[in-house]
């Protein structure tokens, strides 16, 4: 069998694509407390906002002010989603230093989703990756609906293994494959993963996997064994997509460390206290967290730390 990497590092995403589709409003302050307890627990990576239209992602709205509020810490970035000129300009204004820059592997959900087709969208997106790059801002690409598609079902490989290389050829230091609607299983993550390697190295490859069919965590290993070491997880198991029709949350931030620790790989995270912000964010959302840690702790009485 081979090797998983000795050390995987996590981009939390639930203060962005985990907070994006709560239905309740959420307030800049406690976005960046939620960010601040994800810091406290470990995480290096955590995707702060997204500088999209208010209108349709209202919970997004005041970014900018999340940035500009934020005590930014040494060894932690805080990258933010952008999709489109304005919303680069704003990100600027607001002294971002790394953003995130989408795409769909589905022509149809690109429509439904940003108003245009693939080839338009990465025209955009190329545009916005040069005036990112000469700004001296990293850029990070997304790749979404890359194991099915809502609308259009089955995606080919060699599709996304296409747009892969143009996000990365556009400056992308990474190029997250999203299983969107989390329909992919372990076999057919790898294969992917080995199909889009032969167009850009797996080590700027990362995976983005929803819990739909209770895959997630099966599927982080999958690419892992794949050489995969970059990995988008949501505390709580926070989101899913509001333009993918009956998208379930993101893999579990906490069901995955868990899943590494038993492997003995390294990420700097700490379970108990991530645990912990995982109980508290979804206190103050109304709802119990989604993470398989939490289910078995309520149905077992478990510890809910994340201790086997």
């Amino acid at each position: 069998m081979p090797a998983v990497p000795a050390q995987v590092r996590i981009v939390e995403v639930g203060p962005r694509d985990g907070l994006q589709n709560e239905s309740s409003a959420i307030s800049v302050g406690l976005r960046i407390e939620l960010i601040e307890r994800l810091a406290d627990a470990g995480l290096t990576t955590i995707e702060a906002g997204a500088f999209v239209s208010p209108r349709r992602v209202p919970n997004m709205a005041g970014s900018g002010d999340v940035m500009r509020a934020l005590q930014r810490r040494p060894g932690v970035s805080y990258p933010c989603l952008v999709p489109n000129d304005t919303g680069l300009d704003a990100a600027l204004a607001a002294g971002c230093d790394e953003i995130a820059i989408f795409a769909a592997a589905s022509d149809t959900f690109s429509q439904r989703n940003i108003s245009c087709g693939i080839t338009e969208s990465m025209n955009r997106l190329g545009a916005v990756a040069t005036r990112a790059l000469d700004a001296g801002l990293r850029v990070r690409g997304y790749l979404s609906c890359v194991l099915g598609c809502p609308y259009e079902g089955a995606v080919a490989g060699a599709t996304v293994a296409a747009l892969a290389h143009e996000l990365s050829s556009m400056g992308c230091h990474e190029v997250s494959l999203g299983d969107t609607i989390g329909v992919g299983t372990p076999h057919q993550v790898r294969a992917l993963v080995d199909e889009v390697a032969r167009r850009v190295p797996v080590a700027r490859l990362a995976g983005h996997f929803h819990d739909t069919m209770g895959m997630g965590v099966a599927n982080v290993y999958a690419a892992m064994l794949s050489g995969v070491a970059v990995f988008d997880t949501s505390v709580a198991g926070l989101g899913g997509c509001p333009f993918a029709p009956g998208a379930s949350g993101n893999v579990a931030t906490e069901d995955v460390v868990y899943m590494l620790e038993g492997a003995g790989v390294h990420t700097g995270v700490n379970p108990e206290r991530l645990t912990g912000v995982a109980r508290w964010i979804s206190a103050l959302l109304g709802k119990q967290p989604m993470s398989h840690i939490a289910l078995a702790a309520r149905c077992a009485g478990l510890p809910e730390d994340g201790t086997p």
